[in-house]
């Protein structure tokens, strides 16, 4: 079951910019991500009230929806959408897999988690072949005080996305299901989004074309429906750390599609990179050997 969710995630959000893509247009950005979420809560509500899943949850847990609305489905792409004007998307690729070793420091911060070495290890690891897969576009782009910038609002994006694992882990384990959460959390967002366009003075505006609303459609159903709470569910299953090493692979099915859709060409650094991000994955979700003389060595 973890590998049918985990493969879904990395299936569906490797796909995902292809919607993106097609979303760039006459509608701001900030304004197609609320269109998005709230489209997409929408959706979730409908469903859980005709199954009778829908689960009560108390004002501390709507404040925890709210924060995980905020972290996870607002302000992260704010900052990611943000800095793909300053800085390439292969770097923000980049900056955003080391969600898998924030999420290893933020669970041991704030759960008390060990912090398994492999998946350490593993990390390193998908990092560095992540490196050598957009090594050319890192390089051919000029350091400015806007890449830092970039580099800033790409990290902060990321913070805001392990956060939001942090939020979606405390509330599973107080019984809240992920579907519930992310209906709430991803009302919340839709909401802040739309305020945040309301302030900052964004026409309203909607693009009634195949293109918009089938890429919206895409976005809504498999990108926010289905592959969020495929992936918060592993947060819940598998911990926050090996979840987040699907934020490793989705660039690497991205190029893929890219290199079939768009005649990407495929170099040596590239493929060591990807030879070393799928090494990675095999560390990351490699089981710890027992230690003789502990209680998991002597069940062993």
């Amino acid at each position: 079951m973890n590998l049918s969710l985990y493969l879904l995630t990395v299936l569906i959000w490797g796909t995902t910019w292809i919607a993106l893509k097609l979303q760039l247009g006459e509608v701001a950005i900030a304004l197609s991500i609320a269109y998005r979420f709230g489209l997409a809560a929408l959706l979730l509500f409908v469903v859980l009230l005709f199954s009778g899943r829908l689960q009560a949850v108390d004002r501390r847990g709507q404040w925890i929806c709210l924060a995980q609305g905020l972290c996870l489905f607002c302000l992260n792409f704010i900052c990611f959408y943000t800095a793909s004007q300053w800085i390439p998307s292969g770097l923000i690729a980049v900056v955003f897999s080391t969600s898998t070793l924030w999420n290893a420091l933020n669970a041991r911060l704030f759960f008390g988690q060990r912090i398994a070495r492999n998946v350490l290890t593993g990390a390193a690891l998908g990092l560095t072949g992540l490196a050598c897969l957009f090594w050319p576009e890192l390089v051919g782009h000029p350091a400015s005080q806007e890449t830092l910038l970039g580099l800033g609002l790409a990290l902060l994006g990321t913070l805001c996305f392990s956060a939001g694992n942090m939020l979606s882990t405390l509330q599973q384990k107080a019984g809240l299901k992920p579907l519930t959460t992310n209906a709430w959390g991803m009302l919340y967002g839709a909401v802040l989004l739309s305020l945040y366009c309301l302030v900052s003075g964004v026409p309203l505006h909607f693009e009634w074309t195949t293109r918009y609303v089938g890429s919206l459609l895409y976005l809504v159903i498999p990108g926010s429906v289905i592959a969020f709470t495929a992936y918060l569910t592993l947060v819940g299953r598998m911990g926050a750390e090996r979840a987040a090493y699907c934020t490793v692979l989705f660039p690497v099915v991205a190029l893929n599609i890219s290199a079939y859709a768009e005649g990407y060409q495929w170099t040596l650094p590239a493929l060591a990179g990807l030879a070393l991000v799928m090494a990675g994955n095999v560390l990351v979700f490699r089981k710890p050997r027992a230690v003789p003389g502990t209680a998991a060595g002597k069940l062993a």
